[in-house]
């Protein structure tokens, strides 16, 4: 698979605050299959609604505007709407399935057709016209919907929501593996994919997961419909996860934003250093955070500093994020630790 740069490390930071104590303990330290299958097994069994309390309720709650409690935000032309204007005509809302229902026939029926981590308020008639499309970049821009492209077998959303489009399909392709009746969902590399339990396309969500991270807005929506069906969407919460079950070999990568950097060793024993490609401007510093996003180590830099070293013979075995910040910039990678 090809590389990609990662940009998500320190966002899931803000949200980790409100995950419950313990929640995905049985997933850390595991990548690849290995990974999904404990995902899966954390998020399965959610409690149910209907099609109805959708719109009746929950997604009131879910996509209120933070700015006025008598609105929606809709997801693909970005509108505050009020939310009592749901319907089929010119400039009403109702509900998208993001994962288009076709796509495994699963319909408007618990759990696949009602499941708010993928429901979404949108424009009527911007519904219609995405109707069962996979997702892919390009297209012609749609004329109500700005910034969303799409042609006969695609659709490009938004910037500010290709990334919250990304983790509700993968989010999908982990909750519905095929167990007591439920569809087994996955995502593919390719586009034309109904009727079929696949959604496509691959590459483009994964670089969108990574482009777009998670925002307070995506966080909240998260937060708001774990209080109803008790699961969460795992690739808001951790970021990290997708690429540790899709490319665990390039996750251990770094994002430079102003700062180049290396690690060396790494994986690491004792310590690691932080070699800048050239000397920083500015003081700034750097911090290792566990999988988990806890601070375990911070370390100060000083102006025109070209390399550090960290003491990591405390820390345990495993996978940690390194975060390197100098001016409002913020650079990362990944290190493995391994006495």
């Amino acid at each position: 698979m090809k590389k990609l740069l990662f940009v998500l490390f320190v966002v899931p930071v803000l949200s980790l605050i409100a995950q419950p104590p313990g929640y995905y303990d049985s997933a850390i330290g595991l990548t690849g299959e290995e990974l999904k299958a404990a995902l899966y097994d954390i998020i399965k069994g959610h409690t149910e609604y209907t099609y109805d309390d959708l719109r009746d309720f929950i997604l009131m709650d879910t996509d209120e505007d933070p700015n006025n409690q008598n609105n929606i935000i809709l997801l693909y032309t970005g509108r505050s709407q009020a939310k009592n204007t749901f319907g089929g005509g010119v400039n009403d809302w109702n509900r998208e399935h993001v994962w288009a229902k076709s796509h495994g026939d699963f319909g408007t029926v618990p759990p696949a057709g009602t499941d708010a981590h993928h429901v979404r308020p949108t424009d009527a008639s911007v519904n219609s016209d995405r109707g069962n499309k996979d997702f892919d970049n390009g297209g012609q821009q749609h004329p109500e919907a700005t910034g969303c492209y799409y042609d006969g077998d695609s659709w490009e959303p938004r910037d500010e929501v290709k990334g919250d489009v990304a983790r509700m399909i993968f989010y999908m392709s982990v909750r519905y593996e095929g167990e007591n009746g439920e569809p087994d969902l996955e995502v593919v590399d390719e586009v034309n994919t109904s009727p079929a339990p696949e959604h496509g396309k691959f590459s483009a969500l994964y670089e969108w997961h990574q482009q777009d991270p998670p925002d307070a807005f995506e966080m909240n929506r998260n937060e708001v419909i774990y209080s109803y069906q008790g699961n969460r969407n795992p690739f808001i919460d951790h970021p990290e996860f997708l690429i540790l079950i899709y490319d665990p070999t390039n996750a251990i990568s770094e994002y430079s934003n102003g700062v180049d950097f290396t690690l060396f060793p790494n994986p690491a024993n004792e310590k690691t250093t932080v070699n800048f490609m050239n000397s920083i401007s500015g003081d700034g510093e750097v911090h290792i955070r566990n999988i988990l996003g806890q601070v375990v180590i911070s370390q100060k830099l000083k102006n025109g500093t070209s390399q550090t070293k960290l003491d990591t013979s405390l820390l345990q075995d495993g996978l940690y994020i390194v975060s390197i910040e100098i001016a409002g910039n913020i650079s990362t990678g990944k290190l493995n630790v391994k006495h």
